[in-house]
């Protein structure tokens, strides 16, 4: 026995654990097939100018997973991606406030999640895509990411 007690394992595990977030871009700027064709190097995640937003991608980790939502057009979950660069300056702008995380396109859903459909599930009424629809990036609780992934027809296990 190495003396960690259970409280301090979960709390490993819990800094360990993969987080969940919803980023948010306009089809006719940069959309998901866009996102794809970057491929496994991915693209920054820039132009990002609220503080609220910026405070969540300097918390994200490299393997957190993200939906990818069309906003104003489609207003629809189209697809996964993964944070596969920290946080670091915007290579938009000169203003060192401002900062952004690189992600690449995992999966597409098979089956895209819409506003309505989201607003519609009793399960997702405190989702941040309902309560703070402005923010263009959002965190997901675990029980949000499972049930839009059932939603979209994708098995956990394979993302």
């Amino acid at each position: 026995m190495t003396g960690h007690s259970d409280q301090n394992i979960q709390s490993v595990y819990m800094e360990e654990a993969l987080q969940y977030w919803l980023f948010k871009s306009e089809p006719n700027k940069w959309s998901w097939d866009q996102q794809k064709a970057k491929g496994e190097e991915g693209e920054e995640w820039d132009g990002v100018r609220n503080y609220q937003a910026r405070n969540f991608m300097r918390d994200m980790k490299i393997g957190d997973r993200g939906f990818f939502y069309h906003s104003n057009i489609g207003k629809e979950v189209v697809g996964i991606v993964e944070v596969c660069a920290l946080a670091h300056p915007d290579s938009t702008t000169d203003d060192p406030r401002w900062e952004c995380v690189d992600i690449k396109a995992v999966k597409d859903l098979p089956q895209t999640v819409t506003l309505a459909q989201v607003k519609a599930e009793e399960r997702l009424s405190d989702m941040a895509l309902v309560t703070s629809m402005r923010l263009s990036v959002q965190p997901v609780k675990p029980e949000e990411w499972a049930v839009v992934l059932e939603m979209a027809g994708v098995d956990p296990s394979e993302v």
